[in-house]
C-alpha cells in the first residue's frame, strides 16, 4: 500500500495539566531546551508531512525537520523568538519549514552544479525484505513530484495557503497569523488557487487536497 495515505500523525490534542503551545513558546524564548523538546514532539510530524509535500522527497523532508527545529533553537539562543499569537505553534513552524525547504533546494542545485547528476542503480543494493516499502516510497515521491509541478502553475502565496490550510490543517486564523496577512486574504488565496488548478484536478493526490 502506498504510504501517501500513511503520513505521520495529525493535530495534537491537549490533555489536562499539559502546558499549551503559548506557554512552551514563552519558555522557548528563554532558551528552555525542555520546551523545544516538547514542541518537537508535538509538531515534528506536521513539519515532516509539510516538507515532503514541498520537496517530494522523504530524505529531504527528514533534513528539513532537523533544520527547522535547529533554526528555532538558534533563535531561542540568540533571543530573537517572536511572540506566539496563535494558540498553537504549528503554522509558525510550517512557515519556517518552508524557508528551510527553499534552502535545501538551493543547496541541492549548487551540489548538482558542482558534481553533476549522479545516477546510481540502487536496485541491487535493496534487500528483498525492504523492496516493497522502497517501491512504495519511490511511488509516493513520483506522485508528489507531479503534484509539485502542478502547484508551480500558481503563485507562491496561493501555494502557501494550500499547504497550510488544506494539507496541514491549520485554521484560517493560524495561517493568517503565521503569514502576516488578514484572514480574508488567506481565504481569497485559497479560492483563487482552487480556480487556477481546475485544469490539473485529474491528479488524484491534488484532487483530494483541494476538496
Amino acid at each position: 500500500m502506498s504510504t501517501m495515505t500513511a503520513f505521520r500523525g495529525g493535530p495534537v490534542t491537549e490533555r489536562g495539566g499539559v502546558p499549551d503551545d503559548r506557554a512552551l513558546w514563552s519558555r522557548l524564548a528563554g532558551a528552555d531546551d525542555a520546551a523545544l523538546t516538547e514542541l518537537y514532539r508535538r509538531h515534528c510530524d506536521a513539519v515532516y508531512n509539510f516538507a515532503f509535500r514541498r520537496t517530494a522527497s522523504w530524505a529531504a523532508a527528514e533534513d528539513v525537520v532537523q533544520a527547522t527545529f535547529t533554526a528555532v533553537w538558534r533563535r531561542a539562543r540568540s533571543g530573537t523568538v517572536d511572540q506566539l499569537r496563535a494558540e498553537t505553534a504549528r503554522a509558525v513552524l510550517l512557515v519556517m519549514a518552508g524557508q528551510e525547504c527553499a534552502n535545501a533546494a538551493r543547496a541541492a542545485r549548487r551540489l548538482r552544479l558542482l558534481h553533476g547528476r549522479i545516477e546510481a542503480d540502487a536496485g541491487s543494493a535493496v534487500s528483498a525484505d525492504h523492496a516493497g516499502s522502497t517501491a512504495a516510497r519511490v511511488d509516493d515521491e513520483r506522485q508528489m513530484s507531479e503534484v509539485h509541478l502542478a502547484l508551480k502553475r500558481i503563485p507562491a502565496v496561493q501555494r502557501e495557503a494550500i499547504e497550510l490550510v488544506l494539507w496541514s490543517h491549520c485554521s484560517i486564523a493560524e495561517a493568517a497569523g503565521a503569514l502576516g496577512v488578514s484572514e480574508g486574504t488567506v481565504k481569497s488565496r485559497l479560492h483563487r488557487a482552487r480556480r487556477s488548478l481546475t485544469d490539473v484536478i485529474e491528479i488524484d493526490a491534488l484532487k483530494e487536497a483541494l476538496t
